[in-house]
């Protein structure tokens, strides 16, 4: 077949990845069910290898295809720009529904949980303590974040690469004190619909700080090796506006959860 197109439009070739990654998530979610049951972790960490082993060697073929070999055309980056607009949006309805059984719950407690909110029981966490330093160490985050784009816009190698090493560092300090935080939380997931509500928030909100620093973490490797240009870095972009979206979802778990519920 001929590499030759008349077209600006990549139309990508065929790779293995797509089925190794499904084959590695079914693997972990077998796995989990397994570790639960059966105390296990050996399914669950074969699953978690083949899904990083396929996304180690899928993100490597579009970083070629995008720096090396040229095919990310102008038409391409405009289809990337509306891919990730389109995915950030279901994000937010996918954390709108958390927010709908919050409020759900908590502006009409059922007479179950003592018409009380927080429930009877429930030993609420101080949103001035814990809570707000995360939210300091996530909006430190997004003004690092910014300050690399910018200084990346500017063509200032050196500034950006240290200003996304820092948002890096406050990604995995946020995970580190949530961790903290979870392990000394006086309620648990199995306490009512608050136990229930708050962690399945905050753990996928969480689950997403992960997803943004391994996001953040590629795009570091990639500008270390001047991957990005200051026309050319779409993939550094899509994980700025990850990160921000990730950012916002905190602002109002803080408010609402923290804050308000408690």
């Amino acid at each position: 077949m001929s590499n030759h197109t008349h077209h600006p439009f990549h139309l990508v070739d065929m790779s293995p990845w797509p089925l190794t990654a499904s084959i590695g998530a079914l693997t972990m979610t077998s796995g989990l069910s397994y570790w639960f049951h059966y105390h296990s972790p050996y399914l669950l960490s074969l699953g978690l290898l083949i899904v990083i082993i396929s996304s180690y060697q899928w993100w490597r073929d579009i970083s070629r295809e995008g720096t090396y070999q040229g095919l990310h055309s102008e038409p391409v980056i405009t289809n990337l720009r509306w891919g990730m607009i389109l995915f950030i949006v279901s994000e937010v309805f996918f954390f709108v529904s958390f927010f709908w059984a919050f409020f759900h719950a908590s502006l009409a407690p059922s007479i179950e949980i003592g018409t009380l909110w927080p429930p009877m029981g429930i030993a609420a966490f101080n949103p001035f303590q814990v809570p707000l330093l995360n939210t300091a160490i996530l909006l430190a985050s997004g003004v690092s974040i910014t300050w690399s784009h910018h200084a990346l816009m500017n063509k200032n190698h050196s500034q950006a690469v240290q200003a996304l090493m820092i948002t890096i560092l406050l990604g995995i300090y946020f995970t580190a004190i949530q961790a903290y935080e979870y392990k000394e939380a006086p309620f648990s997931i199995a306490d009512a619909v608050y136990g229930s509500t708050f962690f399945v928030a905050t753990g996928f909100h969480g689950l997403h700080v992960l997803i943004g620093t391994t996001f953040l973490s590629v795009c570091l490797y990639r500008m270390i090796n001047f991957h990005f240009s200051s026309k050319h870095h779409f993939g550094f972009e899509a994980a700025a506006w990850y990160w921000h979206f990730v950012d916002v979802v905190w602002l109002f778990l803080y408010i609402s959860i923290y804050w308000w519920g408690s």
